[in-house]
């Protein structure tokens, strides 16, 4: 009976909380937002039959965060370096676009990747050919000898390949 009212119940809570986060109140308006927010969205979830998400490794998955988490910061630093014109090197900055072949054909580790390159400031996902499984890419501070297709390859896919397949 409450599968049927709740079949995603951690996605309900999860709506629920943010909802009244969002909202910064629990006044009955807020409440009522919320409440229908996270009786409705389940709902739509079971109409377009969205299958369930399996994490295979979720301690690779902890470690995976963290190696976002460091790019970012990492990223941040050097996207601030090319805004304001600060180059160590002397080099001439150029910007341009990286075809990268992906093994990965999870949906839900796709969807992963792309959110990740693209809140990782001086990287932007442009296409993803599912055919062929290339991914595009545009890279802010292009240099000779960046492999892209490594970094990519090495750092994400090859964990969200575990986390997800």
């Amino acid at each position: 009976m409450i599968r049927a009212v709740l079949p995603h119940p951690l996605l309900s809570f999860a709506l629920f909380g943010a909802s009244l986060l969002l909202s910064d109140s629990v006044a009955p308006p807020a409440l009522a937002l919320a409440l229908l927010m996270a009786l409705a969205a389940p709902q739509i979830m079971r109409a377009l039959d969205v299958e369930p998400v399996r994490v295979r490794k979720p301690l690779t998955l902890l470690s995976f965060a963290l190696v976002v988490a460091r790019d970012i910061v990492r990223s941040n630093w050097e996207v601030a370096l090319v805004v304001l014109g600060l180059n160590p090197s002397g080099d001439r900055r150029v910007s341009g676009f990286v075809h990268i072949p992906l093994e990965m054909r999870d949906r839900y580790g796709l969807a992963v990747l792309a959110v990740v390159i693209t809140s990782t400031p001086g990287t932007i996902w442009v296409e993803y050919e599912d055919a062929t499984g290339v991914l595009l890419l545009h890279i802010l501070d292009l240099q000779d000898g960046d492999d892209w297709a490594e970094r990519i390859k090495n750092r994400y896919e090859r964990r969200l390949m575990e986390i997800f397949e």
